[in-house]
């Protein structure tokens, strides 16, 4: 798959993670965008998760998909309803258990899709269009490297 733009980024700490999200939470073509996160362990592709979805406007608590698999959201553009599903199949061990879940229906629909673990059901999920590579150091700081598949996400990375 083409990379048709890239952007790198340290973030020193936390604060930063959440400037970066507040950053993509900005652009409108962000509510139909399909956005996966790359990274080892405790890399914070949840941590950003949740930093994004809170500059979406979604209030509460943010949990980890990580055993429901998909948490849903609704949050507010434009005034209008909009869906945010957000995916987490590190338990997948066999990227049929993505189409067993049904979670092709969701991908067809309008909505903001943010994928954690995408490798494990790679072969059943669209084009994205960000990815978000997260390589943390031991000084708590992380290396981020996104990348535009789409002309969505070329604009997103503006």
């Amino acid at each position: 798959m083409p990379i048709l733009g890239t952007r790198h980024q340290r973030w020193p700490d936390e604060a930063a993670c959440a400037d970066a999200a507040a950053a993509l939470a900005a652009h409108r073509s962000l509510a139909d965008a399909c956005v996966e996160l790359h990274g080892p362990l405790g890399a914070g592709k949840t941590t950003f998760v949740r930093h994004l979805l809170h500059a979406l406007g979604v209030r509460g608590s943010i949990k980890s998909p990580t055993y429901s698999l998909m948490e849903p959201y609704e949050i507010a553009r434009d005034g209008a309803a909009s869906n945010v599903a957000h995916f987490d199949f590190y338990r997948f061990d066999d990227p049929q258990e993505w189409e067993d879940a049904g979670f092709r229906d969701v991908f067809a629909a309008p909505g903001l899709k943010l994928v954690e673990w995408p490798e494990k059901a790679a072969a059943f999920l669209p084009v994205p269009d960000l990815r978000v590579h997260i390589e943390p150091f031991a000084d708590e700081s992380r290396d981020v490297r996104i990348e535009a598949h789409t002309a969505r996400g070329v604009e997103l990375l503006t």
